[in-house]
């Protein structure tokens, strides 16, 4: 596990994503992000996983528990953080951050925040809001970068 937001990956697309193992959009959710991610590759993008409690409580199981648990249901490859609270007294600083950015704060498991190459928080979706349906948001800064990074050579 990753457990340092600001020191893993800079000058890379984020999706941001507050994650739950025993929550009715872990399923969906899980493959789509693991089929973004293999689509994309891990160059130029990254999904940032962070498990969170705070919401059903769908999010009991330890650190390694979890780890396990996504990495052979679903065979993520992206990186995960350590539980984390994301909103309220004790919320992460990157989350603290995100909801700074945006105004908008997770009301439940799932939300994924749409990070820059610069560190700019870009836009925010709710759980009820699929991977499929941010796909072109997240492909389309990736080519940005790749036509940034074209240009400095």
């Amino acid at each position: 596990m990753c457990y340092n937001l600001y020191f893993c990956y800079f000058f890379q697309v984020s999706l941001v994503v507050n994650v739950a193992s025993e929550c009715g959009y872990t399923d969906s959710h899980y493959k789509a992000l693991q089929q973004l991610q293999r689509e994309i590759g891990s160059y130029h993008f990254n999904v940032l996983a962070f498990p969170c409690n705070q919401f059903g409580q769908q999010e009991p199981n330890s650190n390694n528990e979890i780890e396990r648990f996504v990495r052979q249901t679903y065979s993520v490859t992206f990186p995960m953080f350590s539980k984390i609270a994301v909103k309220g007294i004790g919320a992460n600083p990157a989350f603290k951050f995100l909801i700074e950015s945006t105004g908008k704060e997770p009301t439940w498991n799932f939300w994924k925040y749409l990070i820059d190459p610069d560190g700019k928080v870009v836009n925010a979706w709710d759980s009820t809001v699929t991977v499929e349906e941010i796909k072109s948001y997240v492909i389309e800064l990736v080519r940005q970068l790749i036509l940034k990074k074209k240009m400095e050579l």
